[in-house]
This record gives structure tokens, sequence and C-alpha cells, in this order.
């Protein structure tokens, strides 16, 4: 495991322009072709969810987003992952991420696919709250549904995020988190805040960085050419969930980069893959 840090953008936040303020968290603009690479998950995922057996948009609560896709396994008691899609909490949908069942569900894992709504239509804490919600419902209804076994969370970017907000739901085994945002105070000063519209009591209460770490395993994923504010939001969790002897790895997985590293998840070889299946020991 590598062991230099980059340098945190964030160390001179007062002296940045706003142009190099957005940049830091501009992972679009920073992966050339993740337009390309985000065309091609969408159509795969088209194929997905028309052709695995499934149980599409199960409502979880009242909002239009808040609905769930279940993809059970054979077993009802074998494990699920429940991930959580990305987009800075104000875009794409839980449709758009179904490629990513595959590569776990050849290992006879069942898996869940939670939508949530999008700021600025709700808050941040409105997408947290959320999130606890569609746990709770696949708790009570997985069974009912063929899912029973024990539950692993996973979600990539603001969908990191929410696999850390949640960890401390009783329903969750063990989460893993991919190139997750773990630190809100900077992203109130880019352009991202347009639509989240942060509050002080959001980010102290909603950064899991100045939260108690949970006595669960939270694995930490990034990629080696991953923005630097958010290789160090990865290693900092995991340090400070070190500190206090919280179990989890820090996972960073060389050449990867925002939006290639989902390919770890979709291949049943994919090293994402691996990594949540040890998570249920």
């Amino acid at each position: 495991m590598t062991t230099d840090r980059p340098a945190d953008p964030r160390a001179r936040w007062a002296y940045l322009s706003q142009s190099e303020r957005d940049a830091a968290y501009d992972v679009v603009t920073a992966v050339k072709n993740s337009a390309e690479l985000s065309a091609e998950r969408n159509a795969a995922s088209a194929i997905a969810r028309a052709t695995l057996r499934s149980e599409l948009d199960l409502a979880y609560g009242p909002r239009h987003k808040a609905k769930i896709d279940l993809y059970p396994a054979a077993k009802p008691e074998a494990p699920c992952l429940v991930f959580w899609h990305g987009g800075y909490w104000q875009k794409n949908s839980r449709e758009l991420f179904a490629a990513l069942v595959e590569g776990i569900a050849a290992h006879g894992w069942s898996v869940a696919i939670a939508g949530y709504s999008l700021a600025p239509e709700v808050t941040l804490t409105d997408i947290v709250a959320e999130s606890r919600a569609a746990l709770d419902w696949l708790a009570a209804h997985g069974p009912e549904h063929g899912i029973a076994g024990p539950v692993v969370t996973s979600g990539w970017s603001a969908g990191g995020h929410l696999v850390a907000m949640t960890l401390d739901h009783p329903v969750v085994a063990a989460g893993l988190s991919i190139a997750g945002v773990f630190e809100l105070g900077p992203l109130r000063d880019t352009f991202l805040n347009a639509a989240l519209r942060l509050t002080d009591t959001e980010i102290a209460s909603l950064s899991p960085l100045r939260l108690p770490p949970v006595d669960k395993r939270l694995d930490l994923a990034y990629g080696t050419n991953e923005l630097p504010a958010l290789v160090l939001d990865s290693r900092d969790l995991h340090a400070r969930r070190a500190a206090v002897g919280a179990p989890g790895r820090l996972l960073p997985l060389a050449g990867h980069d925002h939006f290639s590293i989902l390919a770890e998840l979709r291949r049943p070889d994919g090293a994402l893959v691996q990594a949540a299946r040890e998570l249920i020991g």
C-alpha cells in the first residue's frame, strides 16, 4: 500500500480561486472519458434490468425516487449487497447502475439497488433519512421477496457517503465505500452547493470525518488516479477509524479513476467483488 499522500487542495482553500475550488471536486472534468464510461454503463444497465431476475420499482417511502430494485439470489439466506449510486446527491438514478449486479450475483449473492431523492428537491438530511428508510424496508420486507441473508452495504461517490452514514443501521453487517465523500465543509464553497445548500448543522452532523466511528467493518476503496480530495477523505476516515480500533481495510486500486473503478464491481473476478465477499466471514 502506498504511503505517499497527494497534496491536499483544501490545505490552501482560503487562497484558491473559485475555479480551483470547483476543480478539486469536479470528477467529470478530471476524467476525460467519463461520458463514454457512463454511457456504456447506462446501456449495460438497461439490458441488465430487462433480463436479470428481479423485482423492480418497489416503493420504500412516499417520494417518487424512494424506490428499490431487488435482484434475489437462488437462496433467500444468501448475502445481499445493497448499493447506492453516486452523482453528488443531485444526479443519476438507481436504474443506471443495474450493470453492477452481475459481478457479485455470480457468486450467489442477492443485490438491492436503492434509489433516493435528489437535491435541490430535498436536502442532504432528507437523503440520509431515505437511505436509512430503505434499509428499514429491506429488513422488514426483504424476506417476502427472497432476500433474508446478511446485508453488506456499498456505494460509489455520494453513495459511498451513504454507506458511512448508515453503517450503524441494525440490518447492516459491514460496508464497502467506493470513492466516498466524507468531509462536507469544502463542498459549500464549490459549484456543488447550488443544489445541496448545505447548512452548518448538516456539515457537522453528516460529515463522517466529524462523527464517532461505528464499530463495524468498513472497507474504504479508491482509485490511485482519483482526485486528491477524495483520496484523502478515504485515507483520513480509515486513519480515524483505525485510531480507535474500528475494523476495516483501506483499498487503493492502482490505475483507477473515479469512473473506471466501478469495473471492479461489475466483473465476477473484480477487486471490489472480492472485497465485498470478504466482508462476510
